[in-house]
């Protein structure tokens, strides 16, 4: 299984995760009893085109072939989380514009509040989430 790992921190380092301006779709499910944010992001995604969940992108796409969406993938969750999380900065930094994200109750152990949240902060080019100023959105969480 470290070959698959290895492969796979290659795709989440190396592969295209580029989305429209604006186009940027997040959730967040890491540590929460259901689906229903990841859910709520495919169908927004679903009835607009012009927006991508990282599974649409090129490298979230060959992640997905590549068994990472599954608990049954033979690696540990650890190393999904850290090929997801590498790939996920990789997304967040390539965005630009407003952020949709679905995010209700968001654990702060989560990718999102880890990771994506505080990138979303750094990148001068996403500007909201939701619709909301980032820095206003990003004090729900503390």
């Amino acid at each position: 299984m470290k070959n698959l790992f290895a492969k796979a921190l290659q795709v989440a380092r190396s592969y295209d995760v580029s989305t429209p301006e604006n186009g940027a779709v997040l959730y967040s499910v890491s540590y929460l009893p259901t689906k229903e944010n990841r859910d709520k992001a495919f169908a927004f995604a679903t009835a607009h085109p012009d927006k991508m969940v990282i599974e649409h992108t090129d490298c979230g796409a060959k992640l997905v072939e590549m068994g990472l969406s599954s608990n049954d993938s033979g690696l540990t969750a650890d190393e999904v989380a850290e090929v997801w999380c590498v790939a996920s900065q990789r997304f967040i930094k390539a965005a630009a514009g407003e952020v949709t994200a679905f995010v209700d109750n968001a654990d702060p152990r989560s990718v999102f509040r880890r990771m994506e949240l505080p990138n979303i902060l750094e990148n001068p080019r996403l500007t909201t989430i939701n619709g909301i100023d980032k820095l206003e959105f990003a004090g729900k969480f503390k």
